[in-house]
């Protein structure tokens, strides 16, 4: 009810469960999935997997309830570009569906320390992996973008135009065979380099 009040924002649909979500992005092939996470039959992390790994550029953005460690954390790495909770204030919500749709990553602040703690605890490579993938550009991008900077921030941070910037990001992303900036952000914080 929230989104039908947005005129930019159209619903072309409603699943009960992650099955059918997974069904009727095949069939509508959306800009962008609102995803709950315990559904039956299929859940929303597997859910999540499945979308992205057949619709890489459909984006999905968790909202739900469960802020457990373990779910946070699952559905970032199935593919998930951010983790909004149900009790988010409307204006978070409506603002953290525009930005999804627009590659923006949006993580609520209550589960943000889950994600880094998780990620950090589940390091278990070392960064030379990463360092023989990237030039050292791409490394100094990957830094700033494990710590939640924006294509304008890194610019500015690394004299660099923001073109060169997403170049760059498309760039780690193809490397590291990530579909999105989260991705590529805990690959780097399991690897130690979002705390250089």
């Amino acid at each position: 009810m929230l989104l039908k009040l947005e005129p930019d924002i159209n619903i072309v649909g409603l699943a009960e469960d992650g099955a059918v979500a997974v069904e009727m992005v095949a069939r509508d092939q959306p800009d962008l999935v609102l995803m709950d996470l315990k559904m039956p039959i299929t859940n929303g992390v597997e859910a999540t997997r499945q979308i992205k790994s057949q619709f890489p550029n459909v984006k999905v953005l968790v909202l739900t309830t469960y802020d457990d460690d373990e779910w946070v954390f699952n559905a970032i790495q199935a593919g998930a570009s951010g983790y909004l909770l149900k009790d988010s204030p409307r204006d978070e919500l409506i603002k953290a569906v525009r930005g999804t749709v627009a590659g923006k990553t949006f993580i609520d602040p209550s589960v943000a320390g889950k994600v880094l703690r998780q990620a950090t605890s589940h390091q278990t490579q070392s960064s030379t992996l990463i360092i023989e993938k990237l030039t050292g550009r791409e490394i100094d991008v990957l830094r700033l973008l494990a710590r939640g900077l924006n294509n304008k921030d890194i610019s500015e941070r690394l004299f660099l135009t923001e073109g060169t910037v997403r170049n760059h990001v498309s760039s780690i992303l193809a490397k590291l065979n990530v579909a999105d900036r989260t991705q590529a952000a805990v690959i780097a914080i399991q690897h130690g380099l979002g705390d250089d």
